[in-house]
């Protein structure tokens, strides 16, 4: 049987940059000890939020490796590695492993897409060739790509291959995968608005965006179902979701890191071609904010 790598809400990091552009590492800094501080159980580096398109190769691993030393084992930490080049994303794989990551998230590759059988060889060679354990990533709205339940079973015996971050909000396709995969086959919401429903098939958790903004509340919902406590699992998940709404009314990580402005976190500048946020979404954040007392 696998271990799961994580339980509960790991937080997929902002990258935070300065006014020039460079990767901020004292704010960096900053973000992941209130994350250490407020009780999240796992840490996501460069991955989407994290804005891992616009990253150099260096950028990635300078940010992967002082979170690692920054937290220095309290929590996991795992490295975004999903690239839409099978060759780069194996590279990735094996050089968080050496930085010591507890494991990657990889997204399906984009753009040039694929077919089902191309996902499955791609994620056989990256995981024949990297010794670390690996979270897919299904986020279709993003690739234009999306896993079937047969192609999540033909991967999850693979040794390496250890679960995935669900963010297709698709419930038949997540029951069909839970009735075809292994049990140590672990399952995240990559959804934040569907963490409860996705630990009611038997999810482990969540990769979270909103766990930037509210981590301590995005791992009370975990840790409220794990309790037995589903009734206050679900009532906390519906209290978030006006947040959560305001939180993706322009693309992530936008309304992010303007929401974290707003309560004095400084995360940095977006890299374009992400711009700021608009004065519509703003308000709609702004007004989310305050309804939940953050500002």
């Amino acid at each position: 049987m696998k271990r799961p790598i994580f339980t509960g809400s790991a937080t997929a990091l902002v990258t935070p940059f300065d006014r020039a552009g460079v990767l901020d590492l004292d704010t960096l800094g900053a973000l992941i000890d209130w994350q250490l501080a407020s009780g999240t159980d796992g840490l996501v580096m460069c991955a989407t939020t994290g804005e891992c398109a616009t990253l150099s190769d260096h950028e990635w691993e300078t940010a992967v490796a002082f979170a690692l030393q920054r937290v220095d084992g309290r929590i996991p930490v795992i490295a975004g590695t999903g690239r839409n080049d099978t060759r780069h994303t194996l590279e990735l794989c094996r050089r968080a492993k050496q930085l010591g990551a507890q494991g990657v998230l990889t997204v399906t590759p984009y753009y040039n897409k694929t077919t089902q059988i191309g996902l499955v060889r791609h994620y056989t060679t990256v995981a024949d060739g990297s010794d670390i354990p690996m979270l897919l990533y299904n986020v279709p709205s993003r690739t234009g790509l999306s896993f079937t339940a047969e192609s999540y079973a033909a991967l999850a015996g693979h040794p390496n291959i250890y679960g995935v971050k669900e963010a297709s909000g698709d419930f038949g396709l997540i029951l069909k995968t839970r009735a075809l995969c292994p049990p140590d086959f672990a399952l995240y919401s990559g959804n934040d608005d569907q963490i409860v429903p996705i630990l009611a098939l038997g999810g482990l958790g969540v990769i979270s965006t909103m766990a930037n903004v509210i981590p301590a509340e995005s791992h009370k919902i975990c840790a409220l179902w794990a309790a037995g406590e589903e009734e206050a699992a679900a009532s906390l998940q519906v209290r978030c979701q006006p947040l959560i709404e305001a939180l993706f009314r322009e693309v992530n990580p936008i309304p992010v890191k303007a929401a974290l402005a707003l309560m004095g976190r400084d995360s940095g500048v977006l890299r374009q071609p992400l711009t700021e946020i608009g004065p519509v979404a703003a308000n709609e954040l702004q007004k989310a904010m305050t309804a939940f007392g953050l500002i």
